[in-house]
Parts: structure tokens; C-alpha cells; sequence
């Protein structure tokens, strides 16, 4: 292979990179909008021929599955970033829950496609690195004394699901800080292991 053939090559694969990220990025809103979103929309948004989407995606199934693993991908890496800019690792655990509740209720938008055998691995997938994010808040809440030491960071995960039952309006906003409040007087405490 000539260098002119691996340059052109190499331009190729980061034009196609670049393409699969525009289409899950269009999708991960448009689907967010209306879970039967025709392909050709999130096409024309990813400013992609349909062709291009169907290479990177042959079925929808594999569109929405990879939606999901690059957004659980986003929340994961996100905490260092929103401890670093957080008054507080307590403020910090609040603001990425509630990001993850917000994501969440997007996730129910996507409908049967995140039910299929596949995805349900992918689902399955991604509890641990859920768990390592919500542990490394966890450890900046204990270090500064708002958490107790002890807490399994998957307890705190299905705890903190109430905020993805919560309505998406100021009222379940003001609902979800209420019980925002009472859960954080509870893990206050050590765990009692029963």
C-alpha cells in the first residue's frame, strides 16, 4: 500500500467515524422526540445519505441499541467533570441523577426496541459502569461527610430511582428535591446490614 492509498484510507475511516457519530447524535434527539421517528429524518438531521445510516445501522434495533451505549457512555464520563464544578460532591450526586433521571425518561421513549434480546445484554451491560460512576460520587460524599461510609452504590441507584418516576414539570422537580431531601437524612446514617 502507497502512502497516497493509506492517506486516503485513513480520511475515509475518519469520515466514517464521524458520520456514525452524527447519526446517533440525530437519533439520541430525534427519537427522544417521537420514538417512531422515520430513519430518513434522522438521515437528512445526521446530514447523511440514508445509505451511509443503513451501513453504519442495517436495523433500527441496532440504531437505538448504540443510542443507548453512547449515552450511558456520556453519563459515566460526566461525573469527574460535574465534581470538578460542583460547590459540593452532595450537589454534584444531585445534578448527575437528576441527568440520569432526565435520560431515563428518554429511554422509555425508545419503545419495544430496547426490550429485544440484544439489547437487554447491552442494558445488563451497562449496570457496572453505572455502578463504578455513582461509586466514585459516593466517595466524594463520604469524604465530605454527607454520606455515610458503607453504602453499596447499586443500593443508591435503585434508591435514587424515585427520580425517574417523578413528573418532568416544577412540580415533580420540586417533588423529586423533597425526596432528594429525605434520602440524603437516611444515608446520613451507616447501612444496617439486615
Amino acid at each position: 500500500m502507497n502512502a497516497e492509498t493509506s492517506t486516503g484510507y485513513g480520511t475515509q475511516r475518519r469520515a466514517a467515524a464521524r458520520n456514525r457519530v452524527a447519526i446517533i447524535e440525530a437519533a439520541h434527539h430525534l427519537l427522544a422526540e417521537n420514538p417512531q421517528v422515520p430513519l430518513t429524518d434522522v438521515a437528512k438531521r445526521a446530514e447523511v445519505g440514508i445509505g451511509t445510516l443503513y451501513r453504519h445501522f442495517p436495523t433500527r434495533d441496532e440504531l437505538v441499541i448504540a443510542v443507548y451505549r453512547h449515552d450511558v457512555e456520556r453519563l459515566t464520563g460526566m461525573v469527574d467533570e460535574v465534581l470538578d464544578r460542583c460547590t459540593s460532591a452532595k450537589a454534584a450526586y444531585i445534578e448527575w441523577f437528576e441527568t440520569l433521571a432526565g435520560y431515563i425518561r428518554l429511554k422509555h421513549g425508545l419503545g419495544v426496541a430496547l426490550h429485544s434480546a440484544a439489547a437487554q445484554n447491552v442494558v445488563a451491560e451497562a449496570w457496572g459502569p453505572m455502578s463504578e460512576a455513582v461509586g466514585k460520587l459516593v466517595d466524594a460524599c463520604v469524604a465530605e461527610g454527607t454520606i455515610a461510609p458503607g453504602h453499596d452504590p447499586a443500593d443508591l441507584i435503585m434508591l435514587m430511582s424515585f427520580l425517574w418516576r417523578v413528573a418532568p414539570d416544577d412540580g415533580g422537580v420540586a417533588q423529586g428535591r423533597r425526596l432528594i431531601a429525605v434520602v440524603f437524612d437516611g444515608i446520613r446514617a451507616e447501612p444496617r446490614n439486615l
